[in-house]
Parts: structure tokens; sequence; C-alpha cells
């Protein structure tokens, strides 16, 4: 547990000294201190300084999928800005089922995050095997693509070994 929060607590001080750009302001630099222990100190009570809190082993594979998910994001913002400024107004909303493959709660947050993520799509309802989507295309519902999209964020917090990860 200790390193854990060892971990955790360089992670968010990294985060947090990125973020607020002050490294030579001693009051900025105390409360961003408490502010971390404070956080640390939430998480050992609530028992949660465990791997899938502070998934460092995974950090090159989960690194290796959020380019891969910002890409497809571009990819999607593309699809539909052409789809809304087409004079015909190509939208066509569809809600469609698709099976939840990750196992883990982190993985299943972790693929229905993505989902919302990519414009277009939506994450209405979780269920423990299936994810309701709303898609404001209808090629944006096949569920290949959502397939695809839980096997990467089920391989990049360790659920799985291998994903074929080559770009599609």
């Amino acid at each position: 547990m200790l390193r854990f929060g060892l971990v955790l607590a360089i992670a968010l001080a990294l985060y947090w000294l990125t973020l607020s750009g002050y490294l030579d302001n001693g009051l900025i630099l105390t409360l961003g201190g408490i502010s971390i222990a404070l956080v640390l100190g939430m998480c050992a009570r609530m028992g949660i300084l465990d791997e899938e809190t502070v998934p460092y082993l995974h950090l090159l594979k989960t690194l290796s999928y959020f380019s891969w998910l910002f890409k497809e994001i571009v990819k999607a913002n593309f699809q539909v800005v052409k789809a809304v400024l087409s004079p015909d107004l190509e939208v066509s909303p569809t809600m469609v089922k698709i099976p939840s493959t990750p196992e883990t709660e982190i993985g299943k947050t972790m693929f229905g995050n993505s989902i919302t993520l990519t414009p277009g799509t939506v994450t209405v309802e979780m269920s423990e095997d299936e994810i309701l989507v709303h898609a404001l295309l209808s090629e944006m519902s096949d569920p290949a693509g959502f397939s695809e999209m839980a096997s990467r964020s089920a391989w990049s917090i360790g659920e799985i070994e291998t994903t074929r990860l080559e770009d599609s």
C-alpha cells in the first residue's frame, strides 16, 4: 500500500505542477501539497490504494490506448462536422446495445467514458454485460467499432494480454 501511495503522490504532484505552473510561490505550493495529502488520506481511508487505483504497471499501455483514442476522436469529429454541415443535415440518431467485454469496474468505466468522449456517441446506460449507446449517425452504431474499443481499453489496463494494435 505504501508503494501505491508513493506512486500516486508523485503522479498527483507532477500533474498539479504541470497544470498550475507555479514553482516559485510558497503559499500555492503548500496548498498543492495539502491537497495531495488530503487525496492520499481519503484514498487510504477508503482502502483503494491498490493496483486498480494506481495502475503504474500499465502506464505505457494506457498511453498507447489514449493515443489511439485521440485518433478515433479526431476521425469522429470530422464525421460529425461533415454530417451536421451538409445541406441535408444527414443525422440519423440511433440507439444500440453493445456487449461490454471489460470485466472489472475500471475497465467498464474506461470503455463507457471512451464511447462518450468520441463525438457523436454517448453512453446512456451501463449494465453488467451491455452498454446502451446513443449514436448521432447510424454508421457510428456499428458494434464492430465498439468491440475494438472494448478490447483496446481492456488491454490498456491489463485485463487481457494482447490486442490487435494495427491501425484500422
